[in-house]
């Protein structure tokens, strides 16, 4: 069992994977990402503590978030195959700045929900764009090394957002407002950076019509089955911000899960290059196979688990999925389609499966109770058994 992406070459004294626009980029995520990250683990017990929103609430939260997300994820990959790619890009990061302002002016969740929304429309909006551009002249043997670098950068920020929210929590008296006005400083700079992303295309177009639409049917029947699978597995991934009210339910104080996260995020961000790399070497359903498993004894140990200080062993297993699934994941879907389909299929990979994540929030949110374990048992173990699918599909690509 072979996979196409493993037969380019490569020199590891002059690695081509990694242009201009990879390391610019990483930039920007890490940026990014380290606002996110800083006001992420706390956002749950600020919804519910502060604000006193239901859990349901915080599950129809991000799961409308996300689902908000996935149809500009659709459009904006159709304009990257069209247009410049840079302006969709810094627009994205834009709105995600917004979308932090806002959370630090809210005194009711429901401008949360607006908040959340106005940022994952900016995440929607670059997301396409950004990884096309990614790749733009990298061969595809690499790809799983610029994807895993960029998770790896953008988790970085992930590393060092709750770690500086947690040194600030204690400084500041252990109030939270002041943490979203200090992530929005971080969200800024991150969208003037994008200025250093060099565009082939906006030279290239200057003056002339756009690219012409390229049907969805075009697209290559191994991406629809792949899609297919992996749109089944995000009806049961639902969002982060559910684990960690698990985490706080079961006792932990607010700087243990601002410190279980970062942990988490630590693994995510050490793990992912190696991940990337190793998916141009073996076969990547192979690669994000693993992904599943260490997801199903993310969940599986979460809604098992009753002491708090276990957290801190599961979570990090958690971040193996991530790990060997995100950049693992966009790369395996890189290489299923030609050059001028790549936004096109990016956007509708991330949006149908942001879709799929709204659905689970939902549904995840409504069957909490009173501490979560029924739909992380179920979840995990539908994850299992998918892990258990994927060399299937592997096979029935090179059959």
């Amino acid at each position: 069992m072979t996979d196409p992406a493993t037969e380019a070459p490569s020199d590891p004294e002059h690695p081509t994977w990694l242009t201009r626009n990879v390391k610019v980029l990483c930039g920007v995520s890490f940026l990014q990402d380290a606002a996110s990250e800083l006001l992420y683990p706390i956002l749950p017990i600020f919804l519910t503590v502060v604000l006193g929103a239901p859990p349901a609430a915080v599950g129809a939260i991000e799961g409308a978030a996300e689902g908000a997300a996935s149809l500009t994820k659709v459009a904006a990959g159709r304009l990257a195959d069209r247009f410049a790619r840079r302006p969709l890009i810094g627009a994205g990061y834009g709105l995600a700045a917004v979308g932090k302002l806002l959370i630090a002016l809210a005194t009711a969740w429901p401008l949360v929900l607006v908040a959340r929304v106005t940022d994952r429309l900016g995440k929607g909006m670059r997301g396409a764009p950004r990884d096309a551009l990614l790749v733009e002249g990298v061969p595809a043997g690499q790809r799983g090394k610029v994807f895993g670098l960029h998770r790896a950068a953008d988790t970085a920020g992930a590393v060092v957002g709750p770690l500086v929210g947690l040194v600030l929590y204690e400084a500041l008296d252990h109030r939270l407002r002041p943490l979203f006005w200090i992530a929005v400083l971080p969200a800024v700079a991150s969208v003037a950076l994008v200025a250093a992303v060099r565009d082939p295309r906006a030279g290239a177009r200057t003056g002339r019509a756009a690219a012409p639409r390229t049907p969805w049917r075009s697209l290559p029947r191994p991406y629809w089955r792949v899609l297919a699978v992996l749109l089944v597995f995000n009806l049961v991934n639902f969002p982060d911000a559910l684990l960690l009210l698990r985490a706080h339910d079961l006792g932990l104080s607010t700087a243990g899960v601002v410190g279980a996260y970062a942990v988490y995020n630590l693994v995510y961000a050490a793990l992912s290059y190696p991940a990337g790399a190793l998916s141009d070497r073996l076969p990547r359903p192979l690669v994000f196979a693993a992904g599943l498993v260490f997801f199903a004894v993310g969940y599986l140990g979460l809604g098992l688990i009753h002491s708090p200080w276990a957290v801190f062993l599961v979570l990090p297993l958690y971040g193996g999925f991530a790990a060997c699934t995100d950049g693992v994941g966009k790369a395996w879907i890189s290489t299923l389609v030609p050059d001028h389909q790549q936004g096109s299929a990016q956007g509708l990979y991330q949006g149908a499966t942001g879709a799929a994540v709204l659905l689970a929030g939902v549904w995840a949110g409504l069957a909490w109770g009173a501490d979560g374990h029924l739909p992380l048992l179920v979840s995990g173990a539908v994850a299992l058994a998918l892990a258990g699918a994927l060399p299937v599909v592997a096979r029935a690509r090179t059959a």
